[in-house]
């Protein structure tokens, strides 16, 4: 098991970061949680890992903090709920406002990200309840700024768009609507905004934080 890295940030994009270790060079993926934490490039980090292998593909997952490793540790073993989703769950909500959720069994929340629908942000609550309580220590007020969204949304962003455009086609990489994509973003876009403050503002005005 890989539980932990810390080397040479090379490339980072959305859903990956490779980073250089020892000569190697590790092909990370990580939730948006984790991407709006990267240093830049050229800088050293450190990321916690976890190694999953499967019979066609091994991945390594990884996070800007423990807790966030942790709760995906956890949603891993939800039934139904596999690797890709459990960061996308991570990316749309960060581990505290997700443990709010729970918390306050706000099913309504769950829904709204992409690839959870009504059965399993039910069995999300009724399963992560008791194992929330396996974070207790890490769990601390989450910040304003921390809503993000999935991996999946690497997609939709390339260098040298219009920032609008990029952040319209991250959103719709996620699974929304075109025009929900369009709405969110007109709702939020000020002169002069990077396409991450644009996602960011764009994620939490259709996922308030519980």
């Amino acid at each position: 098991m890989i539980g932990r890295i810390r080397g040479i940030l090379i490339e980072k994009s959305p859903a990956q970061a490779l980073v250089e270790c020892a000569g190697l060079g590790y092909e990370v993926d990580i939730p948006y949680t984790t991407f709006f934490n990267l240093p830049e490039t050229g800088n050293e980090l450190v990321l916690h890992t976890h190694f999953v292998v499967r019979e066609d593909a091994q991945s390594l997952y990884g996070f800007s903090s423990r807790l966030d490793r942790d709760l995906f540790r956890l949603l891993i073993r939800v039934n139904g709920v596999g690797p890709k989703l459990a960061a996308g769950i991570l990316s749309g909500l960060d581990a505290n406002q997700f443990i709010r959720c729970v918390e306050a069994r706000d099913a309504n929340a769950l829904v709204k990200l992409p690839g959870v629908g009504k059965k399993t942000a039910e069995r999300l609550l009724i399963e992560m309840t008791d194992r929330i309580g396996q974070l207790e220590g890490q769990f601390t007020p989450a910040s304003p700024n921390a809503t993000v969204i999935s991996d999946s949304a690497n997609a939709g962003i390339a260098a040298g768009h219009d920032p609008r455009e990029e952040a319209e086609a991250a959103l719709i990489a996620l699974g929304y609507k075109p025009q929900e994509a369009s709405k969110a973003i007109s709702k939020v876009a000020e002169e002069n905004m990077s396409s991450q403050e644009l996602i960011r503002l764009a994620l939490r005005a259709m996922i308030p934080a519980s």
